[in-house]
């Protein structure tokens, strides 16, 4: 089941935002091609709900967020944090619908 979160256009590229899904913070980010990923906001290296505010780029060819405390780099595909294997974030299947972002709730 999705969820409908906001529009595609309400999203501004390279910037992220948290939402609520099922009681879970989720960070949303769109990047410049209008790719869409929704991946927990909880970081666990600084135990706070802070990745939507991280900075995306790409590193070693994937697409990722930088905590915004203390750096880690997290591949928004997949949730595995590239600089400790054992650590990664739940991801969120999206979906963009008529200019809808929905997240699979």
């Amino acid at each position: 089941m999705y969820q409908k979160i906001c529009t595609l256009n309400d999203l501004t590229p390279e910037l992220g935002v948290s939402a609520l899904i099922n009681g879970e913070q989720v960070a949303i980010f769109r990047l410049k091609d209008d790719r869409v990923y929704a991946i927990a906001n909880f970081d666990p290296f600084s135990q706070a709900n802070i990745i939507s505010r991280g900075i995306t780029g790409n590193l070693k060819g994937f697409d990722v967020v930088a905590s915004p405390m203390y750096k880690q780099h997290f591949n928004l595909l997949t949730g595995q944090c590239l600089e400790d294997a054992a650590v990664s974030l739940k991801t969120y299947a999206v979906r963009i619908e008529d200019d809808v972002v929905l997240i699979a709730a």
